[in-house]
């Protein structure tokens, strides 16, 4: 019974928990973004400190300039999502001909006996979706999303600031093992987590680069609004590769009318993924993070459920962490067990079989 009631005292909090990540969203993931930003922040003041010069520079200064460089650009990344929202909708009809176009070829090529008016379509098509409501709704995303940006912003400031005595406040809070316990565990997902984010965010800009020369070279509207895209969702394991492709590759298609150059811009872009995707990214990250292909499909598709795309970009970081946390304890332990991909972790370390 004893056991019992732990399975379901178990079930409940992480029902609780899952109800309270859903409801509280506009509370707990600015600060879970800015959780996650400070990992790549401390990993990018300690690369800094590995330049030339870099380590006479005092850690409060270091710190000061990835600041600085992360406000600028989470600045530079809501000024490029306003103006790729404000430009777009005055290139809707010149994409609305293009369409039309390559629909007439398309017809003729197949040798359909039909003459429609794709004008008449696409007029139908646009009367029966409320552009107000539609814009409203594009509008209110972008404002949210700066709303997201700014408050990551704020936190990030305030945690990297108070980063300094975390480890003095958990001695003084829990003395003894369960101090010592918990700046273990504390560690153990700083390691983890920076490794891993860091080296991804990396690749993720190598990719975005490459990106911007592809879409910039086939002449592709908002190169760099696309780019970052395509750097942001490769954080998205599997399905994430897939998205970025597909969007650029679908307004090529409206924007140039012809089938040859949207299929040139698939096959480099693709080829940037497969580069990226199965040469660069193996090497840098590795097993950064230890869990099997099926936990991260599983991962992917919670996270997502309850925070959306914000979710599943944080899904690898977050299910992580989960992980570490019950392989320091004897009674969640076969959970972390079942979640890795490489369990001989488990079975070198005297210390997680105690």
């Amino acid at each position: 019974m004893r056991g019992l009631l732990g399975v379901v005292l178990g079930l409940a909090l992480v029902a609780l928990t899952g109800f309270l990540l859903i409801v509280g969203k506009s509370l707990i993931l600015p600060i879970v973004v800015a959780v996650i930003s400070v990992y790549v922040l401390i990993a990018a003041s300690d690369a800094v400190a590995r330049l030339p010069g870099g380590r006479q520079l005092p850690e409060w200064l270091r710190r000061v300039v990835v600041l600085v460089g992360f406000m600028l650009g989470m600045i530079w990344l809501g000024g490029v999502m306003v103006s790729t929202a404000e430009q777009i909708l005055p290139r809707v009809p010149e994409y609305q001909r293009n369409v039309s176009g390559l629909l007439s070829r398309l017809v003729e090529v197949l040798g359909l006996d039909i003459d429609p008016d794709w004008t008449a379509l696409w007029s139908d098509m646009i009367e029966r979706i409320r552009l107000q409501q539609l814009a409203g709704t594009i509008l209110g995303s972008i404002s949210a999303a700066a709303g997201l940006i700014f408050m990551v912003v704020i936190y990030a400031i305030f945690l990297m600031g108070e980063r300094g005595g975390f480890a003095h406040k958990v001695a003084v809070a829990m003395p003894g093992d369960s101090g010592a316990q918990t700046s273990r565990i504390v560690a153990e997902i700083n390691r983890a987590i920076s490794d891993y984010l860091a080296v991804k965010t990396l690749v993720n800009v190598i990719l975005g680069l490459l990106s911007f020369a592809v879409l910039w070279g086939t002449g592709v509207d908002f190169a760099i609004f696309w780019a970052i895209l395509i750097a942001l969702l490769n954080y998205i394991p599997y399905v994430g590769s897939l998205l970025g492709v597909a969007f650029p590759v679908a307004l090529s298609m409206a924007q140039f009318g012809e089938v040859q150059r949207t299929l040139l811009l698939a096959v480099l872009l693709i080829a940037a993924q497969v580069f990226v995707g199965s040469g660069l990214e193996p090497r840098m990250v590795g097993r950064k993070v230890n869990m099997s292909p099926f936990v991260v499909l599983v991962a992917l598709a919670l996270w997502s459920s309850v925070w959306g795309v914000a979710g599943a970009i944080l899904a690898i970081p977050l299910t992580s962490i989960i992980a570490i946390v019950m392989g320091s304890f004897g009674s969640t332990r076969p959970f972390a067990v079942l979640l890795a991909q490489d369990v001989s972790v488990f079975e070198r370390r005297a210390d997680w079989r105690a």
